[in-house]
């Protein structure tokens, strides 16, 4: 698209998604997709009962408190730290919630590690999305897994809805969405209270054989791949979601 120009990086992550302003803006995604996803892949991996399930990049942890309903013991990681105080107020014996940058490994180890709901690619550095995975496999013990869930850009890209006007809560999202050298980026502009906000996401355009190239860098093996939350076979061009397990 000839009118947009590439925003500047300024780890947009680490602001975005500390404000109330992206969780309103979210508030109505598909949480029954989301769980429907998480049965069938914890059924899939025939997880032992009460394994140790880490959550990366879990927001205020909804998907963490799912999974510590199915009996799961579950560790919550997120960078934002306005996150993870909310999701704090749900711990219990078997939940906690931690900030945490998701390219540093813990210091334990779990079963499982889910990173959902296309929560990687955001670095502009190509290293730090290898650091990532490293993290992940340094946290997984020698029977774990790992699962990435991410958008399938060949799928995406071809759909993106250039713009878009979303009222939440009385406040109107003016959205905009386009590709450019190599990312997928979400200009999102609205008013609130008399002041003008401007946030942009920009998610790295990774395909299949990124992922197998970063994988292979990182020693992680990856076991198969999935093309939607019903872990259907994986079609470069039809499938929504591009699904990774590995370990």
């Amino acid at each position: 698209m000839t009118n947009n120009t590439v925003p500047e990086d300024t780890h947009w992550y680490a602001s975005w998604f500390d404000t109330p302003y992206y969780h309103i803006l979210y508030k109505d995604r598909d949480y029954k997709e989301a769980r429907l996803f998480i049965d069938n892949i914890t059924a899939y991996l025939n997880l032992p009962e009460h394994a140790e399930i880490l959550d990366l990049a879990c927001g205020k942890g909804r998907h963490s408190r799912y999974l510590n309903q199915l009996g799961y013991r579950v560790v919550g990681a997120d960078l934002s730290h306005n996150s993870i105080d909310e999701a704090k107020a749900y711990e219990n014996d078997s939940l906690q919630f931690v900030v945490h940058d998701m390219r540093e490994p813990f210091d334990r180890q779990f079963d499982a590690i889910f990173n959902l709901f296309t929560s990687f690619g955001y670095f502009e550095n190509d290293n730090d999305n290898l650091k990532t995975l490293e993290a992940i496999r340094d946290s997984l013990n020698e029977y774990g897994f790992g699962v990435i869930d991410f958008m399938n850009v060949d799928f995406v890209i071809p759909h993106l809805v250039p713009e878009e006007e979303k009222e939440v809560d009385g406040i109107s999202f003016h959205i905009k969405r386009f590709e450019i050298d190599g990312y997928i980026y979400k200009e999102i502009r609205f008013e609130d209270q008399g002041k003008q906000y401007a946030f942009t996401e920009k998610v790295k355009a990774l395909r299949l054989a990124d992922f197998e190239q970063l994988m292979e860098q990182a020693g992680i093996h990856l076991l198969d791949v999935f093309g939607d939350y019903k872990l259907r076979k994986y079609h470069p061009q039809s499938s929504e979601r591009l699904i990774l397990l590995f370990k």
